[in-house]
C-alpha cells in the first residue's frame, strides 16, 4: 500500500501545506515558491471502516446507459463496488472495465464487479424486466418522486435493476416507460442537476444504507 504525508514549507510567509507520497523527492520543496519542507503529519492509512456495512438490498444490479465520460464511469464503478452493487449492466457507448484509461479513477473496482455488456440498452432492461427484475432508473422528469421521501418497497432479495443515464440527454425514454419506479433527487439551487457520477453515489447510499 502507497504511503502518505503531509509536508509543509518552512517558509513564514507561504507555509503552503501538501500531501505526498513518502519518500518522492517532490515533496522535500515546496511547489509554491520552492523553500525545503518539513514533515507536518503522516496520514492514518485507509482500513475496513468500522461502521456497519451491510447493504439493504442485495441483489441489485445497475445499468449505465450511454455514460460518454471514461471519469464518470470510473468514479461511478468505484462507488457501486463500496455500496454492494452485484452486477454491471453497460450500455451503448458506455466504456467496459477492460478500458486502460478507467483504472486511474475505478481504483480497483473495475476487476472487482462482474458486468455484462449490451450494444443496446432499451433491449438489456427488457430481458432483465423478463426475468423477474424490478427496474428503478434516476432520473428528472414528470413521473419522477423523490427518492429521499419515498419509501423503497421491493423485498430485500428481490432483484433489483437501477438504471442511471447519458451526462446530456439522460436515461432513454424507452426505458422510463418500462420503469417500475423513476426516483429524483431534490435541488434547490439554479441547477436542476447533478454530475451523474455524484447522483449516483448520492442516490445509491440513499438506497442502500439509509436507516428506516
Amino acid at each position: 500500500m502507497q504511503l502518505y504525508e503531509i509536508r509543509q514549507c518552512e517558509a513564514e510567509a507561504c507555509q503552503f501545506r501538501f500531501p505526498v507520497a513518502a519518500g518522492d523527492p517532490a515533496g522535500a520543496r515546496c511547489p509554491h515558491c520552492g523553500t525545503a519542507t518539513a514533515l507536518a503529519a503522516t496520514p492514518q492509512a485507509g482500513g475496513a471502516p468500522s461502521l456497519p456495512t451491510a447493504p439493504r438490498f442485495t441483489r441489485l444490479a445497475l445499468l449505465l446507459d450511454n455514460i460518454r465520460s471514461l471519469y464518470n464511469v470510473g468514479a461511478i464503478m468505484r462507488t457501486a463496488d463500496g455500496a454492494g452493487i452485484t452486477h454491471l449492466h453497460l450500455g451503448g457507448i458506455t466504456a467496459p472495465p477492460t478500458h486502460p484509461r478507467l483504472a486511474k479513477t475505478a481504483l480497483g473496482a473495475e476487476s472487482a464487479l462482474p458486468w455484462t455488456q449490451h450494444r443496446n440498452s432499451v433491449q438489456a432492461v427488457r430481458q432483465l424486466k423478463s426475468e423477474g427484475y424490478v427496474v428503478w432508473v434516476l432520473e428528472e422528469g414528470e413521473t419522477a418522486v423523490n427518492l429521499f421521501t419515498t419509501p423503497l418497497s421491493a423485498a430485500a432479495n428481490q432483484p433489483i435493476l437501477l438504471v442511471i443515464g447519458n451526462e446530456k440527454v439522460g436515461v432513454d425514454p424507452e426505458i422510463v416507460a418500462l420503469a417500475d419506479h423513476v426516483f429524483a433527487l431534490p435541488m434547490s439551487g439554479v441547477k436542476n442537476s447533478l454530475n451523474v457520477a455524484v447522483a449516483f453515489g448520492i442516490a445509491i447510499y440513499q438506497i442502500q444504507f439509509r436507516s428506516g
